[in-house]
């Protein structure tokens, strides 16, 4: 990891419009539980609805695909990636850096927010907050480098990741049964489950599947967009 280049990223993603972005979705999360405690009281059947639609099921791909693709698609559009390229830094240091920024991004703002709704709405009632934090957490990690690599192989990278978000995680593996083994949502709300001994949810991955998935896709994200790079000459030309 080069410091340098993470100090740049950080402050290109908190000055650019993309950290308002990144800042609303948790803001809205941790407003609609406090409006849904306001209305119903503690509940924990609701709290387990919150996180898994809104919390893991939207707002989890969202921040990774805002934060994946932003920490580098925008240099790549714009071309100053390629002074970024012409410094004697090894290109999968830029990967992995990238990677960090946009990873402890999304966890962050994830974690806090997921357990601060959840413990609003279900206290520490059969370990809901605490199983979906982990599950943001861990999922947020998978999506930013699902999303950066993506950022490196297109550039309608944010078109595409909407779609992946929209119709992969929220449709294809929410409902088809054979799909979920390869979704994050699925693979984030196994680790929620593991921890929570909550009635109110179940799922069909177990966590000894999603586990090892998230790691293989972490590192095999990040590994091929340090390729990637590798491919890009100092012309921005592939």
């Amino acid at each position: 990891m080069n410091t340098v280049v993470a100090d740049i990223t950080y402050r290109a993603m908190l000055g650019r419009k993309r950290i308002w972005l990144l800042v609303l979705l948790p803001v809205a999360l941790v407003a609609l539980a406090a409006l849904l405690r306001l209305v119903n009281g503690q509940d924990e059947q609701t709290a387990v609805l919150l996180m898994k639609s809104f919390a893991i099921g939207t707002m989890l791909p969202l921040l990774g695909l805002i934060a994946g693709t932003g920490v580098i698609a925008p240099e790549i559009e714009d071309g100053t990636i390629i002074h970024l390229l012409a410094k004697p830094i090894s290109r999968p240091v830029i990967a992995v850096t990238k990677f960090v920024v946009a990873a402890s991004l999304v966890a962050v703002l994830a974690a806090v927010s997921t357990y601060a709704a959840a413990y609003l709405l279900a206290g520490s009632e059969s370990g809901v907050a605490t199983g979906f934090t982990l599950g943001a957490l861990f999922g947020g990690v998978a999506y930013a480098a699902v999303f950066l690599l993506l950022g490196v192989l297109t550039r309608h990278a944010v078109a595409v990741g909407v779609i992946y978000a929209l119709v992969w995680e929220g449709v294809i593996g929410g409902y088809v049964p054979g799909a979920r083994k390869f979704s994050i949502q699925q693979w984030a709300q196994s680790l929620a489950d593991h921890v929570s001994s909550s009635p109110f949810f179940s799922t069909e991955v177990t966590l000894g599947f999603a586990v090892p998935a998230m790691v293989i896709v972490t590192i095999g994200a990040v590994v091929w967009t340090g390729q990637r790079l590798r491919s890009l000459s100092l012309t921005g030309d592939d």
